[in-house]
């Protein structure tokens, strides 16, 4: 079994409790949908979107490389946009690009609609940066600077 997978979910994601940041697991059949897992458990640890309508699609290449790596540029990604556009990311759906890279399709809203649950997120850290392929699936874990 993958390291985090828990109670037979195919999918998922949880915020474990870390000395003054925030840990994130994920886990899902697919490298991509890891990664969305990723996003989701990311923006439900500072945000409850359920009043944000997505009014507009970020597209985000991630060229072909290591897979942490291509996790690690889609959760900067949902930070800068929030930090400089204000844009609050509901929705994640991640593919492989013929490249054999990933395209991420954010869908996301004004963060001003956000109710705030939690600390804002400032940057993902590399220390402790797990991103692998199991038995059973993907699984991921990244430390997140609040």
């Amino acid at each position: 079994m993958a390291p985090f997978m828990t109670g037979g979910s195919a999918a998922g994601h949880r915020g474990v409790p870390h000395t003054a940041d925030l840990r994130i697991e994920a886990w899902a059949p697919t490298r991509e949908r890891c990664i969305a897992e990723a996003v989701a458990g990311l923006v439900e640890s500072f945000a409850d979107t359920s009043g944000v309508r997505p009014s507009r699609s970020i597209s985000v290449t991630v060229p072909p490389g290591p897979d942490a790596d291509a996790l690690v540029t889609v959760l900067d990604e949902v930070i800068y946009r929030l930090e400089v556009d204000g844009d609050l990311v509901v929705g994640a759906e991640i593919t492989r690009a013929p490249d054999a890279g990933l395209v991420a399709e954010l869908a996301a809203g004004d963060a001003e609609r956000a109710t705030a649950v939690g600390a804002v997120p400032k940057a993902v850290s590399l220390h402790d940066l797990r991103f692998e392929r199991g038995e059973d699936g993907w699984s991921c874990a990244v430390t997140i600077d609040v």
